[in-house]
């Protein structure tokens, strides 16, 4: 582990440049809510949210540096900082949230209101905030060279190619234009399908990849250990946990199915399955993980309150440094014990005192399992809702062993469940930012407070974004299938009524002690249990690339060029895609999609088009090789 005096960021510390500016604050407050509107709408059509720092990187260092013809890659950072935490306090909202206008459908309560939404949202959003300042020591500074935050790195070689130019900034723009332009054939056209599955005749499991740009672009940026490892979790889950539950349940029906096993495999595939039962058993392994990834933090969780205690103290244990400075523990505390009241006693909010100090218990403990999993393997594949499923199964519970039951005790979890899934949200986020700004030589303190703006911005933005989208569609059909909060809903109602898959949530528990015991970091495997292994192998292929790049028989010098403008050019593609997958979202929202769909043209045999995604993968893995171990061969 690095030594915190050993590492420089590229802003000196006794260096003051414009950082904090209207300009920057006012860009940032415009893209968290643009960000966090059409991050809404793309979470609940299909699940997924795309990650928002770099996209925002990217057009504040076009705005700030080509239009304003400015030179400052700090107020450029804080931008990004700003803008980011509207996609990501959406992604925590819209898996829980919508669970209140499904109910309210039924008839089992009224619709929520305005205020409640906006009120949930920004306690959430603002805990975790307060959450990630105490952290920022252990996690960023302590564990640098140790925890990569891909995405905050990613982030930071984006501004760093624009401030330097020349040949990095080059390979940055070609990632960014060849994932953009892969990302729009794939989702905007649908000329090929994103995903591609096969399966061999008798076996029920199966094995595929994504061919998306940005995922395997994380591979690249984490490297071959951790993409192995949550590799295996997808492999465990999906070529052993679905064959079994298959081969030995072919007739049975078991909840949370609907029908017998081998008639939801015959009609839905080893997807079916996936959703009914390995969520469960991930959300098991990811709650397994998440205590012991806490247990084994406690000593430097511990001794970093303990610096801040100090430093409150007139001490300097942390630093008095500009690039040292966060906001003071002392109104930390005394934001989050406010914060604390204000959940219990805001009549829009159902939570009781009992309520109120499980948000705090989980919120801390998610905020620091958040900021560690996004350290390892990125925001976009931070599975918040994973936290959340851990969150209401505990909630829940204690709410009906205290008698809080029926309407009211169902809208009191989902609403500890939404503040907890935002804190675990929006602490990722603020993390990578906040590595980013490490990186730069940002001011932490200066971040902080953009966060806090951009939080109140976007709160203030999804009551009506969720309001709208509930008018024009409703949750939970076609258009907005809302699948997190449609199983958050049905979690809540399964402890309420007793009928909690409860043996498939201990096997989980059991996998991530098993794995961890045998020596393997089981957060990362964890996650790849949960999630499908088709974005597992994609990322694994970035992993391979990296791993090959690494093994090649050259001079370290080359061997760590050759990896820099790999990182480089995966840092452009992500934000590439990110880019197009917010003009993709905003397209959907005004219906163009429909006109440039092309899926409907396209009558070819299913073979067929698994190659063509193939070769689609291959042209993006190609790329991918010309700008980093090619490279070099071409310049000499």
């Amino acid at each position: 582990m690095q030594e915190k005096t050993e590492f420089k960021p590229y802003i000196a510390a006794s260096k003051v440049t414009p950082e904090f500016t209207v300009t920057s604050i006012v860009m940032g407050i415009i893209l968290a809510v643009v960000f966090g509107a059409a991050n809404a709408y793309l979470g609940l059509r299909v699940g997924m949210t795309v990650s928002a720092s770099i996209p925002a990187a990217v057009i504040a260092m076009g705005v700030i540096r080509v239009i304003m013809r400015k030179n400052s890659i700090l107020e450029s950072n804080i931008v990004q900082t700003v803008g980011s935490a509207g996609e990501s306090l959406a992604a925590g909202a819209i898996f829980t949230l919508p669970t209140l206008y499904l109910w309210a459908a039924e008839g089992r309560m009224d619709k929520p209101n305005l205020l409640e939404i906006t009120l949930i949202a920004l306690l959430g959003g603002l805990l975790g905030v307060f959450f990630m300042v105490p952290l920022r020591n252990a996690l960023i500074v302590k564990e640098h060279g140790v925890l990569p935050y891909p995405e905050g790195t990613a982030c930071a070689e984006v501004l760093l190619a624009g401030e330097e130019g020349g040949s990095n900034a080059s390979t940055v723009f070609a990632g960014m234009g060849f994932a953009a332009l892969f990302k729009f054939i794939i989702d905007g056209l649908k000329a090929v399908p994103g995903e591609i599955s096969f399966r061999v005749k008798g076996f029920a499991g199966e094995i595929g990849t994504q061919i998306y740009p940005a995922v395997m672009s994380v591979g690249y940026i984490c490297g071959p250990r951790i993409s192995s490892y949550m590799f295996s979790g997808g492999v465990l889950s999906w070529l052993v946990l679905i064959p079994m539950i298959v081969l030995f349940g072919e007739n049975l029906t078991l909840y949370p199915g609907t029908a017998p096993i081998g008639e939801m495999f015959a009609s839905g595939g080893a997807g079916a399955i996936w959703s009914s039962y390995i969520r469960y058993i991930g959300a098991g392994a990811l709650a397994a993980g998440g205590i012991i990834s806490l247990i084994k933090s406690l000593p430097l969780i511990v001794r970093t309150f303990g610096d801040s205690l100090k430093s409150m103290k007139g001490g300097s244990a942390v630093g008095n440094e500009r690039t040292n400075q966060s906001l003071s523990m002392k109104i930390v505390l005394i934001a989050i014990a406010v914060l604390t009241l204000l959940v219990w006693l805001v009549p829009a909010i159902p939570v009781s005192l009992l309520g109120a100090a499980i948000v705090v218990i989980f919120g801390f403990f998610f905020a620091t399992v958040s900021s560690r999993m996004v350290g390892l393997v990125g925001s976009s594949n931070n599975p918040v809702s994973g936290m959340a499923i851990a969150t209401l199964l505990i909630a829940t519970i204690i709410l009906k062993l205290t008698g809080d039951t029926g309407a009211h005790g169902m809208r009191a979890a989902i609403a500890i469940g939404s503040i907890i899934c935002i804190v675990a949200a929006i602490s990722g986020d603020t993390s990578q930012d906040l590595k980013t700004g490490y990186l730069l030589g940002a001011t932490p303190k200066k971040q902080q407070i953009g966060e806090i703006f951009g939080v109140v911005a976007a709160a203030l933005a999804i009551g009506g974004t969720l309001n709208l989208l509930d008018s024009a569609w409703g949750f939970g059909g076609d258009e907005l299938a809302a699948p997190q909060a449609t199983l958050m809903k049905m979690i809540i109602e399964g402890v309420m009524d007793g009928n909690l898959p409860w043996g498939l949530v201990i096997i989980g528990v059991f996998i991530a002690i098993v794995v961890e015991l045998i020596g393997i970091p089981v957060l990362p495997f964890a996650i790849g249990v949960y999630l499908p292994v088709q974005l597992n192998a994609c990322i694994m292929v970035g992993g391979l690339i990296r791993l090959a790049a690494d093994k090649m028989k050259k001079s370290e010098e080359d061997k760590k060029r050759i990896t820099n403008d790999g990182i480089l050019f995966c840092s452009g593609m992500i934000a590439g895609e990110g880019l197009v997958g917010i003009l993709l979202a905003l397209l959907a929202v005004f219906g163009v999609d429909k006109f440039i769909d092309l899926s409907k043209y396209i009558n070819l045999p299913e073979p067929v088009i698994k190659i063509l995604a193939l070769a689609v993968f291959a042209l993006v893995i190609l790329s991918l090789l010309k700008f980093s171990v090619w490279k070099k061969k071409k310049a000499k």
